[in-house]
């Protein structure tokens, strides 16, 4: 297999083990963001089964370690006894250990178990900076290190193995990596989450022909987020789940990785704490609820709303003090952007996935053409009105003929809802205002305020809503990106629109 057909599929596992049965050596973390919690949550999301024996107990949260206890090693023991007696364990992650008693401890069962995989995570500082290893138990610690297929150390816990100064730069870093692989005898995973730079590159590092080279480099976009709390917790033990399966400790780092760089991308959506917050394990399970996406886009939506009230034009359709010529280049280019409109309600209709929706989308078209015909019936032919299509007219029909280009029906309802939602919001704000003015007979506009009480019209526009939601739940994550952008860039072009008149008539 080639590294360029590997791809982040959650959750990828071989046949040779459908569910590996995983077991985590490793301190508690009560916040669930690093740990044992982010072990089994990482486990799970790679389609293992994950199990856990506690080294030690912490007090901590996002903001730091406020406490450690470590209970006695016979009970240390027992837990590791009971679980190999019964249960066959295909891979072992180790973190956070606490004392050399513990590393003993682990060490003794290691030698007695023969595990098939090992991937040792030497925990000694978290994130926040917080000792989580006595000074006195790194002498064990390296004691450990040979009995591990895979080490995977940041920068600064290889730099303490090796009783070293902090690399400053990848290629020292990659130095680092080769001398500890040569004392070890192993593989040893160097990663550039420590540096700085917009790149985050990880890479395998073999000095005794494991891998197809000595050093295997796997790049990557370095994520900006504050949330990175159990990144290597995650890490380590989605990489012990995944090799259970593969074999392979490339073809494992490169479905890991993109999977991780995911995790840390959708972190900022679980909101948890108020310091250096976990990364998201779930993030490709993630199902939307009806109407979370519909309300997210209203939320997008709300400042345009905003300005729109505050524009002139909308203030003296309102009063009835509109100057008429606008009102005539407003209705011209409605008529206009009508025509536009209704061409990409109609491809709507052409890709909707279900006959309602089909038909819900080809009525709309055909009554854009209707209200077009009418106005240029009833109000255009009698008034002088330019027929040149105007700039912003020209360019809200081109965005949304572009969208509709895009060949995806979720991103073609976000293009064209706004001129449901916001035309019916700003519509029944102006009926409403006019209804409360006493419905004054001499309103210059009366007659076009009216439509806007029109019940068929919100009918129509909760079924937009509705439609563009539910095609948002059965999207993909770069489909839903794309909506947004898409509903966004029309809201502007609803204001524009209706402060073209001002600029143009």
């Amino acid at each position: 297999m080639t590294a360029s057909s590997y791809s982040p599929v959650y959750p990828l596992v071989d046949s040779r083990r459908p569910t590996p049965r995983v077991l985590s050596i490793a301190g508690s973390d009560p916040s669930g963001g690093a740990g044992i919690q982010a072990d089994l949550k990482s486990i799970a999301a790679h389609g293992g089964y994950g199990m856990a024996a506690i080294t030690a107990l912490t007090a901590q949260n996002t903001l730091g370690v406020s406490a450690v206890h470590v209970p006695p090693v016979e009970f240390l023991r027992q837990q590791l006894d009971a679980i190999s007696s019964d249960i066959a364990i295909d891979a072992v992650k180790i973190g956070m250990l606490g004392d050399a008693a513990v590393i003993d401890e682990v060490r003794r069962w290691l030698l007695a178990a023969r595990p098939a995989v090992v991937v040792l995570d030497p925990v000694m500082v978290a994130t926040s900076g917080d000792r989580l290893l006595r000074e006195s138990a790194e002498k064990a610690l390296r004691s450990l290190l040979p009995l591990a297929d895979l080490i995977t150390p940041n920068l600064p816990e290889l730099a303490m193995l090796l009783g070293e100064p902090e690399a400053a730069d990848w290629p020292s870093a990659l130095d680092q990596g080769k001398r500890l692989a040569a004392e070890c005898g192993n593989t040893v995973l160097v990663k550039g989450g420590h540096l700085a730079g917009s790149e985050c590159p990880d890479a395998l590092v073999n000095t005794t022909g494991l891998l197809r080279q000595d050093v295997i480099e796997v790049p990557g976009p370095r994520v900006a987020t504050g949330n990175s709390h159990g990144t290597g917790c995650t890490l380590s033990s989605a990489l012990a789940t995944v090799q259970a399966s593969t074999g392979d400790w490339e073809a494992s780092l490169r479905q890991v990785k993109p999977w991780l760089l995911q995790a840390l991308t959708h972190s900022d959506s679980l909101e948890v704490g108020n310091g250096c917050g976990p990364v998201h394990h779930f993030h490709h399970q993630h199902v939307l609820r009806p109407g979370v996406f519909a309300a997210a886009l209203w939320k997008e939506a709300t400042p345009e709303l905003e300005a729109i009230y505050k524009l002139s034009f909308i203030e003296g359709l309102q009063s009835g003090r509109l100057p008429e010529s606008e009102f005539n280049y407003y209705l011209a280019q409605d008529a206009l952007y009508l025509n536009g409109y209704s061409r990409v309600l109609a491809r709507a209709a052409a890709l909707a996935p279900t006959e309602e929706e089909q038909l819900f989308w080809a009525k709309a078209s055909q009554q854009c053409l209707e209200v077009e015909s009418e106005l240029h019936r009833n109000w255009l032919s009698t008034r002088e009105a330019s027929t040149v299509t105007g700039p912003v007219t020209k360019s809200y029909v081109d965005h949304l003929v572009a969208s509709s280009a895009s060949g995806s029906y979720a991103v073609v309802l976000a293009a064209i809802l706004p001129c449901f939602w916001l035309y019916a919001e700003v519509g029944q704000q102006l009926h409403t205002a006019y209804i409360e003015a006493g419905a004054p007979a001499d309103h210059p506009y009366a007659e076009w305020l009216k439509t806007y009480a029109d019940e068929d019209f919100a009918a129509a526009t909760r079924n937009a809503i509705n439609f563009t939601d539910a095609a948002a739940m059965a999207a993909s994550d770069k489909e839903r990106a794309a909506m947004v952008e898409a509903f966004g860039h029309s809201c502007r072009y609803e204001t524009a629109f209706f402060d073209a008149p001002r600029h143009y008539s």
